[in-house]
């Protein structure tokens, strides 16, 4: 026995039961999108989004950059004064090495200098008295009471101890100058702070044999303004000039606070993307290095990446709705 099926015809007043209810059904999911479509472009119009002139990839760095300092001559390190993280003086000894040797060159530099001297002395007190007798014999001869090759041989006498004098000056003066040789041999055995500077890295222990060529010893962050060092598409080359304001962020932060500088110079040469992470835009980008400087003094690390954005658009005010 087959059941009976429902036919609209028959039953026409539950037919328009079932079209209204589904009507009624629908009504609410048409309001809710109608709403989200019209509430779409005022917050839009609300949160512009700032423009900027170009945008670059960068990184923080110093004037001259990190300070490598071997010892300039070969030996025996004997002390080490300077470790990581100290802060150090212009002329503030870092490491000395052993100068036993160096400074016995100075005690033998010295003793020849004073013999020079004392030679030379010694000589001028003879040059007074032989030029003394040459005189008096010269006078007797012209008073008849005197030999004239007496008065000759005393001339003769005085002029050699004139040119002994000159000689002796001649090995003072040489004696002079290995001394100070010996003496900058002796100073050359220290390794000084050349400026104001943080000791970032110390590879030095006391006994150690170390030598110009062995590498450095201490790397220093001297006490300069940082600067940025941007690398700028060459797109963009055009359109960023010295003076240009920007804004320095952290790259890859969030939230952080906008610094502001300036740009220094422009590079005058193209060269590959460094900084990129994408290794085919790496490859294949061309830029050029842009120097920029902080407006205000800013103690950040060497080498920490920053994205520059240069020449930041004021933000436009949002345009009132017509209704």
């Amino acid at each position: 026995m087959k059941s009976p099926l429902f036919s609209a015809s028959r039953h026409p007043h539950a037919a328009l039961l079932i079209r209204l209810g589904c009507l009624v059904v629908t009504m609410p999911w048409l309001l809710v999108a109608c709403s989200k479509s019209t509430d779409a472009p005022t917050s839009a119009t609300a949160k512009p989004v700032a423009a900027y002139t170009a945008v670059a990839r960068g990184r923080i760095d110093i004037e001259g950059g990190l300070l490598s300092l071997s010892m300039p001559r070969e030996g025996t390190l004997a002390k080490v004064t300077a470790h990581e993280g100290d802060h150090v003086k212009q002329g503030q000894l870092l490491a000395a090495l052993d100068t036993e040797s160096a400074t016995l060159a100075v005690d033998a530099a010295q003793a020849q200098m004073e013999q020079a001297q004392a030679q030379l002395k010694l000589l001028a007190i003879k040059q007074v008295a032989a030029k003394q007798r040459a005189q008096r014999l010269t006078a007797a001869v012209a008073a008849g009471a005197g030999d004239g090759q007496s008065a000759d041989d005393a001339r003769e006498a005085a002029a050699q101890l004139d040119a002994e004098q000159q000689a002796d000056r001649a090995a003072q003066d040489m004696a002079d100058q290995k001394l100070q040789e010996a003496r900058y041999e002796l100073k050359q055995r220290s390794l000084l702070a050349p400026f104001d500077a943080e000791v970032i890295r110390v590879l030095a222990q006391p006994g150690a044999s170390v030598s110009p060529s062995a590498g450095p010893l201490f790397t220093l962050l001297p006490q300069k303004p940082r600067i940025v060092r941007a690398e700028l598409n060459e797109s963009f080359v055009g359109l960023i000039q010295p003076g240009m304001h920007a804004e320095v962020v952290a790259d890859g932060g969030s939230g952080n606070t906008p610094l502001s500088a300036h740009v220094l110079r422009i590079g005058q040469v193209y060269g590959p993307a460094t900084l990129e992470n994408d290794p085919q835009i790496r490859a294949n980008a061309r830029t050029v290095e842009c120097v920029l400087a902080f407006d205000q003094p800013q103690d950040l690390r060497i080498g920490q990446r920053v994205i520059v954005r240069f020449g930041a658009a004021s933000t436009p005010a949002p345009t009132p709705s017509k209704d």
